[in-house]
């Protein structure tokens, strides 16, 4: 336990990530206004990955842990994305 690295994230770091946070969700609220036709939900779930990705950087402390985290958590997004593609091309095909 003494081998572990500690860190501490100033409090000015915690509250950028929090108005990014709010701002991207009033950007994704008010992208629901516009009329984008099928990109609407495309950006939209573009913001929310960016605000996962924030979520998952600072408050769930990805950055300050080891890579071994990094590579699993990018092996288990592309999992998903196999299998939303692999679904698609199921129902594309009946």
């Amino acid at each position: 336990m003494s081998k572990e690295k500690t860190h501490i994230v100033p409090f000015r770091v915690h509250l950028i990530v929090l108005i990014a946070l709010i701002s991207l969700t009033m950007v994704s609220v008010e992208i629901t206004r516009i009329e984008l036709g099928t990109l609407t939900v495309t950006a939209a779930l573009f913001i929310a990955g960016i605000k996962a990705a924030l979520v998952l950087t600072y408050f769930m402390h990805l950055k300050f842990d080891n890579s071994i985290y990094r590579i699993m958590l990018i092996g288990v997004i592309l999992l998903i994305g196999v299998v939303i593609f692999v679904t698609f091309l199921d129902y594309l095909y009946r």
